[in-house]
Order: structure tokens, then C-alpha cells, then sequence
């Protein structure tokens, strides 16, 4: 490669860093100094934080933390090497078995995170270019990648919509169909419906996949996610994932299913084969989470009421928020700068919400994604509700 070839590549750069600042759709990640529960320290300024999927507040629960020192004691930090060299150890296995329990499912599978969990799920189920991945059009990114890194063509149906699947589905009839969808879409809070697209898997013969990463430990009579909540078996969902860096407010993720097809991408999956395997302290940490999620209901009882209590307040108010009950309560702004001038005067008051904008969300729809947890109390959720009102009735004057 000559040195104007190479000149030109980091120009073209530079133009589109200098584009997307241009736009407002520049983003650079805040450094968080300290944290205290939903408290945290942004640029030497203490501020509610609005943005974390810390749904239950487990992230500093003490047992939590305890449990993660312990495993560090007992294993080290690091776990040296992939699962399937020497990087699995006892705790590793009793977080399987244990999650196999709580979801009903044969056979579970650990990954770091579940970027990587659904990279390798669809990829090394969708070996084909005879197959077909049938995808909600708002499914995560990380879903569109893995999709992306498989052999199969890509359809999308309309969002949630199962007229838009069916026809997706009769139109390839007789091609191999693995479906794909969130549980709980991560920026507009809305359930995926479940029992509806397990009947169409089932009349059509296709396979459903579900990202559960914002349903579980949240959603069903004991947290334990979307399949507990619309009382789903793993015949009709053969195979889920879920991870541990929301709810239960530690880090990795699994995919749990039947016997043959998580063996299948335990056998298969680069991005399970070719990694170091999260630290056995982190697994010890989960167990406990998940302890901490069956003793304590009380937790989710919390959560449910503060949805509850802002819903009212910013319909009440006429807000624009999204038809959301879980804890993903998005306020539609629609203009990007108007959104990001929103999300930094709340700043000024004391409240984190991250501006949400495209590419993340179609373009017109930049919001104030506001993330609900049972760590927060209800009067700051009282406080973030009068700051939205004043604000926005202040911009709508503008």
C-alpha cells in the first residue's frame, strides 16, 4: 500500500469523525468517579443515575461483593484460558447447573459477555446459505451481528409484529428458520410476543432463539425471565440466552436450550472457543446474585411500583413516553440536539439519562432513555419526573 493510499484511508477518517460531530451524533463515554448505589460522581458532581441496567441493585450488594472476594481468594482473578482449554472451573460448573435448573433447560453454556453469547449462538447454528435467520427489525445489534457472521440470509419482520413473521415465514417454507428476538427490546421497554411467535415456529418448523439479556431476573413469578413470565417450556423455546451484567449487576452471560443444540455451540462457537473464560470469581459472584434474587422478592415488588409511580407522573403530565411496563421507560424527543440539550440540562439538575440517538434508534426517534432500578427511591423518581415536566414545557416554548 503506497503512502497516499494510507494518507487517504485516515483523511476519510477524520471526515467522518468530523461528520458525526457535525450532526450531533458524536459519542464519547463519561468516566464515573464513584458510585453509592444509584449515586454517582460525573465530572466532580454528584447525580442520580438514570441510565443503569442495575435493575435490582446487586451491583454493590454486599453479599454480592462478599462472594466475589471469596472467589478471588479461593481461584485468583484470571481464569488463564478458554473453557475448553483449562479456563472452566467449579464455579463455572455450578452457575451451569444451577441456571439449568432455574430455566428448565437441559444443558447451559457460559460466555463473557452476551455480545459474544449471540455472536456465537446464531453463528454456529446457521452454517447454510440454504438457511434463513427470520429477525424482529429492532432486534439488538448484537443479534444483527451475529446473524451477519452466519451463512444465512438475513430477513427482518415488522417490529413485534406476527402477521409481518407469518409472511415472513410462509415465504420460505421450505428453508431451514431460525427466529430471533429480543424478550424485552432495550430501547423501547415493549415485550416481544411470545406465545404468539411460538405458535408460528411450531406451525411453520422453525426454531426460535430468544435474547432475554433485559427479562431475566426481572420479568416472571420468581425473576426468573420472559420463558417463566409467559409460562414457556424448552419445546417451544429450544433455545435462550440471558446475561448477568443487568439484573443480577455482575458481568458474562449464558445460553441455555436443549442438550444437543447447546453442545452444538459449545462445539462450534469461535467466539466460545477462542476466548478467555470469564474469572471463576465473577461466577461465584453470579450464584449469589441469583441467591439474593430468590430471598429477596422484595426487590422486584420495588421496582414494579416505581414503573408504576412514573408512568402515572409522566402521563399525568402529558410526557412522551413509550408503552412500556418494564424498566426501559424511553421519552420520545425525536430531534437529536433536542434530546441531547434535554439529557444535559437534566445533568444540571442532578439526574443522569443518556441521550439515546441514531444509529442506535431510527432516525426522528432520539429519546431520553430512562432505566428504572430498586435501588432508586421514590422521591427521586418524584424529582426526575418534575425536571422532565419543567424542561420540556421550557423547550416547547422555545
Amino acid at each position: 500500500m503506497s503512502q497516499s493510499t494510507r494518507s487517504a484511508l485516515f483523511r476519510n477518517l477524520a471526515d467522518y469523525l468530523a461528520g458525526l460531530k457535525h450532526l450531533g451524533l458524536y459519542r464519547e463515554p463519561r468516566v464515573v468517579d464513584a458510585r453509592k448505589g444509584m449515586e454517582i460522581v460525573l465530572d466532580g458532581n454528584a447525580v442520580v443515575n438514570f441510565c443503569s441496567n442495575d435493575y435490582l441493585g446487586l451491583a454493590s450488594h454486599p453479599r454480592v461483593i462478599q462472594a466475589v472476594k471469596h472467589g478471588l481468594d479461593e481461584y485468583g482473578f484470571g481464569s488463564g484460558a478458554s473453557q475448553m482449554i483449562c479456563g472452566r472451573y467449579h464455579a463455572h460448573r455450578m452457575l451451569e447447573e444451577r441456571l439449568a435448573e432455574i430455566t428448565g433447560r437441559d444443558d447451559v453454556i457460559l460466555f463473557s459477555s452476551g455480545y459474544l453469547a449471540n455472536l456465537a449462538a446464531i453463528s454456529a447454528l446457521i452454517t447454510s446459505r440454504a438457511d434463513r435467520v427470520v429477525m424482529d427489525r429492532l432486534c439488538h445489534g448484537s443479534l444483527i451481528d451475529g446473524a451477519l457472521l452466519s451463512k444465512g440470509k438475513i430477513l427482518r419482520y415488522k417490529h413485534a409484529n406476527t402477521q409481518s413473521l407469518e409472511s415472513t415465514l410462509q415465504a420460505q417454507d421450505a428453508c431451514g428458520k431460525l427466529v430471533v428476538t429480543d424478550t424485552v427490546f432495550s430501547m423501547d421497554g415493549d415485550l416481544a410476543p411470545l406465545p404468539e411467535i411460538t405458535k408460528l415456529c411450531t406451525q411453520y418448523d422453525a426454531r426460535l432463539f430468544i435474547d432475554d439479556a433485559h427479562g431475566f431476573g426481572v420479568l416472571g413469578k420468581h425473576g426468573y425471565g420472559a420463558t417463566e413470565h409467559f409460562s414457556l417450556d424448552q419445546k417451544a423455546v429450544p433455545l435462550m440466552m440471558a446475561t448477568f451484567g443487568k439484573a443480577l449487576g455482575c458481568q458474562g452471560a449464558f445460553i441455555a436450550g436443549r442438550k444437543n443444540v447447546v453442545d452444538t455451540v459449545r462445539q462450534r462457537a469461535r467466539p466460545y472457543i477462542y476466548t478467555t473464560a470469564f474469572p471463576p470469581a465473577v461466577a461465584a459472584g453470579v450464584l449469589e446474585a441469583l441467591r439474593i434474587l430468590e430471598q429477596e422478592p422484595e426487590r422486584r415488588h420495588h421496582l414494579g411500583e416505581l414503573i408504576e409511580q412514573f408512568r402515572a407522573g409522566v402521563q399525568r403530565l402529558g410526557l412522551p413516553v413509550n408503552a412500556s411496563e418494564t424498566a426501559i421507560q424511553p421519552v420520545i424527543i425525536g430531534d437529536t440536539d433536542n434530546a441531547v440539550s434535554l439529557s444535559h440540562k437534566l445533568l444540571e439538575k442532578g439526574f443522569y439519562v443518556a441521550a439515546i440517538r441514531p444509529p442506535t434508534v431510527p432516525a426522528n426517534t432520539a429519546r431520553l432513555r430512562v432505566t428504572l432500578t430498586a435501588a432508586h427511591t421514590f422521591s427521586q423518581v418524584d424529582r426526575l419526573v418534575d425536571s422532565l415536566s419543567t424542561l420540556v414545557r421550557q423547550q416547547k416554548r422555545l
